[in-house]
């Protein structure tokens, strides 16, 4: 159950200081996918084998969650298990850096889903979750 945090390195090194995270994030996951496979779910739906990739939407698209989602569609499996999560709360220093001084808006949290969903990720419990909600209430 990788975290993709970083979807440009440019982001990754000035907030993290994670020079490459991208990359090396990347091929991680793919060697991990290699090894396990997609997400299997037994008849109870409970997880017993494969890649479950967990992904934090971060204000202003500063987690590139685009550059992810192509990644995981056209590099991974349009099948990956995707859980993405939208908790994100400025802590510690994020004061220092405007662009994370806030947690993401519904409107970012939506967008981010409809962009897993244009590249044909829509495999997760929150995604199908949050598409309902969206639905009744934005």
């Amino acid at each position: 159950m990788p975290d993709m945090k970083y979807g440009r390195s440019l982001d990754a090194e000035k907030y993290s200081k994670a020079k490459n995270y991208p990359e090396v994030c990347f091929k991680a996951v793919e060697e991990m996918h290699k090894q396990v496979g997609d997400l299997k779910l037994d008849t109870k739906g409970i997880a017993y084998r494969g890649l479950l990739v967990r992904h934090l939407i971060l204000p202003n698209d500063i987690a590139g969650s685009e550059e992810i989602f192509k990644f995981l569609s056209e590099k991974i499996s349009k099948k990956t298990y995707l859980n993405i999560m939208d908790q994100y709360h400025p802590e510690f220093n994020s004061w220092k850096h405007s662009k994370l001084s806030r947690s993401p808006s519904h409107k970012e949290y939506k967008d981010a889903v409809k962009l897993a969903e244009k590249y044909g990720l829509t495999r997760g419990e929150s995604y199908r979750h949050m598409t309902k909600l969206f639905e009744l209430f934005y």
